[in-house]
């Protein structure tokens, strides 16, 4: 697949330094089979693209499942249930009121089991006074007895056993942790967790995604998503490993931050990327214009259903709280077909040549997401299913191409130099949130909407490519920009764009 050539400007006036993404394919919303009605209730509520709905109905229901089951995967392999979603859309797309219904459930869940974790920590604390009391006793004791006493008080130490277990904190989602917050959480709360964010850029472009943390970051959420145990290693600490945990993500990005991530070597050779189902779907912002009463009784039984999932009791490692024990939920015979036909036809359009040689990285994860999808969409149906339907792994498949050519298509969209992709976040930023018609080197170097324009170098490279294609016109030096003269300044060109 070529590189997306820069468009040169012309006499009409300056254009975009790359080509518009094209659209993608509708969504199949037939294959999400369960989650069908909820999603299309969603989509009619906020008029927004069915993408995302579809996004968040299967994030929160991996969310929900992924501590009962994992799934078996290609041969012998036996993989979890947890999904990473990432949507891309700009403001405006309705992507959050779309996915406050969906998680409308789950934060309920969350509201009761806040109000039930005071409670038990007013009486853990009681507990533990007392406990901490009768310690402090039998110590004192143990100082001023002898011979056969002491013995005596040193077995009422031991009866008195270890202090009392605080109760887990019930939290099931973050937003923008670091990898180390995220792992603290595993350590003091539950097993199965979500990361679950609105502004996903936040946490793309925060301080555990920094050019230090990134790889380790990287590392760690892949890691998750295969269902690895997580080792910490912390200076005072010694190691830990803590075993069976789950993770479930939707990050729910701009534009703007996912064409960095998009393009970031790192993300994509480490396969961190091919972990997410991505979408950017065309938007519907303008063509909102329906008036209907919307039924909102499928968005209430999935709630329902999400409580009663979230309820349910999880299968646990004999004396642990914490590790999760999931079953493996087989696939039928006809599902194991299926799955094979579509891992034989993805690997084939991977050789030199084929469809799919540009995104193998996406194309070698995409059985596998199909599989996860499949389980998600059984378990959600009967969480005591028995084994995954040739029709769930027919829906996941479908999916799951869907998925793939949505990253077929960004990827390619993301192949651009780096100098032209930095130039043109600058030209958007410029054009749309900057809020002068000039601007300095200084300026972009403070206030650029990614850190890789925060450098001077970066900063004047991006510059002067966006005035080679004709949108900054230099001015004159010692020009007066914000009350003080400057060597170096550009006016900015409001073309189309």
């Amino acid at each position: 697949m070529s590189k997306p050539e820069p468009i040169p400007f012309t006499s009409e006036g300056p254009q975009p330094l790359v080509r518009q993404i094209p659209d993608g394919l509708a969504f199949p919303v037939e294959a999400l089979g369960p989650l069908k009605s909820a999603v299309e209730a969603a989509q009619a509520a906020t008029q927004a693209p069915v993408a995302l709905a579809a996004q968040s109905a299967l994030s929160v229901a991996s969310l929900a499942v992924q501590a009962h089951a994992d799934v078996q995967g290609m041969g012998q392999a036996v993989v979890p249930t947890s999904l990473y979603c990432m949507s891309i859309a700009k403001s405006g797309e309705r992507k959050s009121a779309t996915d406050k219904l969906l998680m409308a459930g789950l934060r309920d869940f969350e509201r009761q089991a806040n109000q039930e974790y005071r409670e038990e920590m007013a009486a853990h604390t009681t507990c533990f006074d007392l406990y901490k009391q009768d310690r402090d006793l039998i110590l004192s004791d143990i100082k001023k007895a002898n011979g056969p006493e002491k013995t005596g008080k040193r077995a009422d130490l031991e009866a008195l056993g270890g202090e009392p277990e605080p109760p887990l904190k019930p939290y099931l989602t973050a937003t923008e942790p670091t990898l180390e917050g995220l792992h603290r959480l595993f350590a003091e709360g539950q097993p199965g967790l979500g990361v679950f964010s609105d502004e996903g850029g936040g946490f793309l472009g925060g301080h555990g995604m920094s050019k230090e943390n990134r790889l380790r970051t990287i590392a760690g959420l892949s890691d998750l998503w295969g269902g690895e145990p997580i080792r910490r290693v912390r200076a005072g600490d010694g190691s830990t490993a803590m075993y069976g945990r789950r993770l479930a993500m939707h990050l729910m990005v701009q534009p703007i931050a996912a064409e960095e991530v998009l393009a970031d070597p790192l993300a994509v050779d480490q396969g961190f990327l091919a972990r997410f189902l991505i979408t950017q779907p065309a938007s519907a912002i303008g063509t909102r214009l329906l008036r209907h009463t919307v039924d909102t009784a499928p968005l209430a039984a999935f709630s329902s259903r999400l409580s009663d999932v979230l309820e349910r009791q999880r299968p646990l490692a004999e004396n642990d709280r914490q590790e999760l024990q999931p079953r493996v939920l087989p696939l039928s015979g006809s599902a194991q077909e299926l799955l094979w036909g579509y891992y034989e036809a993805t690997e084939r359009a991977q050789a030199s040549g084929g469809d799919l040689e540009s995104c193998t990285s996406f194309a070698s994860k995409s059985p596998e997401q199909a599989c996860r999808i499949a389980a998600v969409l059984t378990l959600w149906r009967d969480l005591s299913a028995t084994v995954v339907s040739g029709q769930d792994m027919a829906n996941g498949i479908s999916l799951a191409q869907y998925y793939l050519s949505e990253a077929r298509r960004l990827a390619d969209a993301a192949i651009v130099s780096k100098d032209i992709g930095r130039a043109e976040r600058l030209r958007v930023w410029l054009l749309n949130s900057w809020p002068h018609d000039d601007i300095t080197p200084s300026e972009v170097v403070r206030h650029a909407p990614v850190s890789s324009l925060r450098e001077s170098p970066a900063a004047r490279s991006a510059l002067a490519v966006l005035e080679k294609h004709g949108w900054l016109v230099p001015l004159p030096c010692d020009t007066v920009v914000r009350g003080a003269p400057r060597k170096e300044a550009w006016k900015v060109v409001q073309g189309a764009g």
